[in-house]
């Protein structure tokens, strides 16, 4: 009963470590680039329509 136990956690702590490293090194920066070039648009979409261009003295 105990080996049955055993190999359980180890799979789990294994598919606990490759869900860690996927998360940390593929999902997060991937959605921190994407976050980060959103913003970056939508900062230049209020320029271009409502804002214009920052110092601009018009």
């Amino acid at each position: 009963m105990s080996n049955v136990v055993k190999q359980s956690d180890e799979n789990k702590r294994s598919s606990e470590w490759k869900a860690f490293f996927f998360i940390t090194v593929v999902l997060f920066p991937i959605l921190s680039v994407g976050v980060v070039g959103a913003y970056g648009f939508s900062v230049w979409f209020m320029q271009m329509l409502f804002f214009g261009m920052p110092g601009h003295g018009g």
